[in-house]
């Protein structure tokens, strides 16, 4: 009986093994996924290949999302980036119940009120995609190349406040990675440390 226990054990470990994705890395394909956006359509991330995707963990109560939409600088860098055939996708990995999380109609609103540009605003609250990318904080930031690839990975600038007056002296790694990647250059700051909120998953 100890052995038979054992050998379901071991089956049951090996096939959490494979259900499990491995967290994103810089310079792999990007992991898939398939989310619903804040309209009810479906979006997976197969159906942008051949455009340059910008993934952007949210969650409009953390007050460094604030920081960003409150100046101007999330919607502007937006508008710039899908303006310039960049598809920029908003994430909500909040669970139900969680600060932050929406429904679509929830989604819907902050978008109204923030004056967002982004080409979408997908919902994940599993948080099966956030885990999938390893997001850890709300903002956190993803660049995807036309060719599948993750190229960037971490923060949207390089001063880790709530304050928007450091906007303004700050290094933006995320429109910086996106003109490399547009002039056909490797990114040069690839990799940085996120910050702010933690996203809220339900585990």
């Amino acid at each position: 009986m100890i052995r038979i226990a054992s050998l379901v054990a071991g089956a049951l470990l090996a096939i959490g093994a494979t259900a499990v994705q491995a967290k994103a890395m810089v310079g792999q394909p990007a992991p898939s996924f398939t989310l619903t956006d804040a309209d009810g359509k479906s979006h997976s991330l197969a159906e942008f290949k051949g455009k340059t995707v910008v993934l952007e963990w949210t969650n409009a109560e953390c007050p460094f999302v604030k920081k960003h939409y409150g100046a101007g600088n999330m919607q502007a860098q937006q508008g710039e980036a899908t303006a310039g055939g960049v598809v920029w996708l908003t994430v909500n990995s909040g669970a139900p119940g969680k600060q932050g999380a929406v429904d679509g109609a929830g989604a819907k609103a902050i978008i109204a009120s923030s004056g967002g540009k982004q080409s979408a605003y997908l919902l994940d609250p599993t948080g099966e995609a956030g885990q999938a990318f390893g997001a850890k904080t709300t903002p956190h930031m993803y660049v995807i190349d036309a060719g599948g690839v993750l190229r960037y990975a971490g923060a949207i600038d390089s001063n880790p406040s709530a304050d928007p007056a450091d906007i303004a002296g700050s290094t933006q790694y995320v429109k910086a990675a996106l003109a490399e990647l547009a002039a056909g250059k490797a990114v040069t700051v690839a990799n940085t440390q996120p910050y702010g909120c933690s996203v809220k998953y339900a585990n």
